[in-house]
């Protein structure tokens, strides 16, 4: 990745690699990270899983900006 991303960004890119690796997790083994750390279904898990789902949409939105240059 280029070295000149902003701090939003990198933020974005560690929510979809976390993300990915959950549900690589659930799809592997039936098993929820997020849901372990946090609660199945408590406030805080939402809010991560709608933090990586806004993350995908901003990264697939930068991923279209970059396409053009």
């Amino acid at each position: 990745m280029p070295n000149n991303l902003s701090g939003l960004d990198w933020t974005a890119f560690v929510l979809m690699v976390i993300g990915g690796i959950n549900w690589g997790l659930v799809g592997l083994f039936g098993f929820d990270l997020v849901a372990t750390i946090f609660g199945d279904a408590s406030t805080v898990s939402r809010i991560v899983y709608v933090l990586v789902g806004l993350s995908a949409v901003y990264m697939l939105m930068m991923a279209g900006k970059l396409a053009k240059k």
